[in-house]
């Protein structure tokens, strides 16, 4: 059971360092201004999210037969959880206003 927490604790204190790589493609462009104006360009990037997958698998292992009569009683324990919540789209919008004006 120690082992299981320290793991636990482990893999929690490391997902925030690998948990996405991104790297810009390409530089952001503002519009040329004159008396007609000419769209800009939003940076690009590419995201490479990580993986995650917790499930359990079957080890086979020596454990000693032991054979006592030990009365039990049903205790709460805590045991590991994950959730990975993942950052909710933002929309920007940079429209300008009715007057010609960005907001």
């Amino acid at each position: 059971m120690k082992i299981l927490k320290t793991l636990a604790i482990a893999l929690l204190a490391v997902l925030p360092l690998g948990a996405c790589t991104v790297e810009q493609t390409e530089q952001a462009e503002l519009p040329e201004v004159n008396v007609e104006v000419e769209g800009g360009n939003l940076p690009k990037f590419d995201v490479d999210a990580a993986e995650i997958e917790v499930g359990l698998e079957t080890k086979q292992v020596t454990v000693p037969e032991v054979d006592v009569d030990v009365s039990t009683q049903q205790v709460d324990v805590k045991v590991p959880d994950i959730d990975i919540d993942m950052p909710d789209e933002k929309v920007v919008d940079d429209a300008p206003d009715d007057d010609g004006q960005d907001s």
